[in-house]
């Protein structure tokens, strides 16, 4: 139970990890031809970085960058949370409120990298020329199925 235990913490501060560094990154999307990539906050071509985002003022944009900002405090806040159960909670119990933050963490993954996909991917707003997905849009996919998994054990283990 303790080895289980302390995998599910470290998967969790690995998600959180990734979920930080897919958000803050910029390279979402990547162009085939010229070294640019275009991310949530900016925009780099060469490896000059400009905040002008040719679809910077669209509300979906603001979605998924609000989304973003919440999966990441509901990550880091289940993690307490979790810390904080582990510790004070009686035997038996199981760590249901840590499990439901995580799931909330989920969802606000789910719904802005949905948003994400459905607006920004592949479509002509980015490059002009062919593209392809970035590693932050990987890893935030990668952190989607983390934080479910994570959220699921939660709601079902139980304090040994």
């Amino acid at each position: 139970m303790l080895v289980l235990l302390a995998g599910i913490f470290v998967v969790h501060i690995a998600a959180a990890i990734m979920l930080f560094v897919s958000t803050i990154s910029n390279v979402w999307m990547v162009s085939n031809d010229v070294a640019s990539s275009v991310g949530l906050w900016k925009n780099c071509t060469s490896g000059n970085c400009t905040d002008t985002l040719s679809y910077g003022g669209e509300d979906a944009l603001k979605a998924v960058q609000a989304f973003m900002i919440l999966s990441i405090i509901f990550c880091v806040i289940s993690l307490v949370v979790f810390v904080f159960q582990l510790f004070t909670m009686e035997k038996g119990n199981r760590f249901f409120l840590s499990g439901s933050t995580m799931l909330v963490c989920w969802f606000c993954i789910l719904v802005g990298v949905s948003i994400y996909t459905h607006h920004y991917a592949h479509s002509k707003k980015n490059f002009t020329t062919e593209n392809h997905h970035g590693y932050c849009f990987i890893l935030t996919w990668i952190c989607f199925c983390f934080t479910f998994i994570i959220g699921i054990l939660y709601m079902v283990l139980r304090k040994k």
